[in-house]
């Protein structure tokens, strides 16, 4: 639906559809998804004809999009016109109880690592497991409750069957995350790639952070530290609800709001005392955001890809398919 939004407005979208590993993906790691996306801006480049990108990431894609543009910053690659991260956490040197700190709670990090090494990957299954225990009256006892001791048939909830539409973690990632977690997270010389340190204070670029009023996979204040770690000027918006209805909030929704504080703060406590309530959805402050950190328009191609990178299957790609 964002997606959808910024199209109609005359933007030029790229998605990077990420595929669903198996065990045969068991060595790809952070370093082999950055330099991924990597490869991908530069063919967004090369279709789009601009010289550079607006980057936004959601949740775990946040933390990737974070480390490429680390990545960039690093090289003196000019590409990221800004960043734009999404109920995405960076940092948990703050003690937040945040999904980065979920992998940990399997029971140990050792065992953890050992659990996905022995298989190649870490189950979608058993990732939606462990979410959904940062919130079982919500998430277990409420349908346990409904469906089985009452006999009632399950609602038809959109948000929820996306939120079961799973992926499988491979192995090497897995154990990338553990460490990214065990230094504290971006903030504290957690990996380096091509020989150099991503340091989150290497992204220059201004960001656009947003964080759920309710969030309880990647809790808001733990969002809002990111402010403190990229180098560049930030804006960070708390939308209403939790991690994934806060973003699926188009404009014409009567219940949505969101706040805002253009003053000075340094903390999340300070940015709730003195942040102002708008009402109806964030997603247009975006786009406004977006376009003033544009290089301007650009004529929009006729048929998709180039003379160099041409299409090979209708999106999201035929893998999508694949059993997993």
């Amino acid at each position: 639906m964002i997606v959808e939004y910024l199209l109609e407005r005359g933007h030029q979208i790229f998605i990077v559809s990420w595929r669903n590993p198996t065990a045969e993906q068991a060595d790809w790691g952070l370093a082999s998804y950055i330099k991924a996306l990597d490869r991908a801006s530069e063919a967004a480049c090369e279709i789009s004809g601009g010289a550079r990108l607006n980057v936004v990431g959601a949740c775990s894609g946040g933390i990737t999009a974070a480390l490429l543009l680390s990545l960039w910053g690093a090289r003196g690659d000019t590409r990221a016109a800004s960043l734009s991260l999404l109920v995405a956490i960076l940092d948990v040197a703050g003690g937040k109880d945040t999904s980065m700190g979920l992998f940990a709670n399997i029971e140990t990090l050792e065992l953890a690592k050992l659990f996905s090494r022995s298989k190649g990957v870490l189950g979608g299954k058993d990732l939606e497991r462990a979410f959904a225990w940062l919130r079982p009256n919500d998430l277990i006892w409420a349908y346990w409750v409904n469906n089985y001791l009452l006999g009632n048939e399950p609602a038809a909830f959109d948000i929820l069957y996306w939120n079961a539409d799973t992926t499988n973690l491979p192995a090497a990632l897995h154990g990338d995350l553990l460490r990214l977690l065990q230094k504290g997270g971006m903030g504290h010389g957690a990996l380096i790639v091509d020989g150099h340190e991503l340091d989150p204070r290497n992204v220059t670029c201004d960001a656009f952070l947003v964080g759920g009023e309710t969030d309880h996979i990647t809790p808001w204040d733990g969002c809002y530290l990111t402010r403190a770690l990229l180098g560049g000027e930030s804006e960070f918006i708390l939308s209403q609800s939790g991690h994934i209805q806060s973003l699926i909030n188009p404009p014409g929704n009567p219940k949505a709001r969101f706040l805002v504080n253009d003053g000075e703060h340094d903390s999340a406590e300070t940015f709730l005392a003195g942040a102002r309530k708008h009402e109806g959805s964030w997603w247009p402050t975006w786009q406004g955001w977006l376009e003033a950190r544009s290089d301007g328009r650009v004529d929009g191609r006729g048929k998709p890809g180039s003379d160099r990178h041409r299409p090979i299957c209708q999106a999201p790609g035929t893998y999508v398919n694949e059993p997993a």
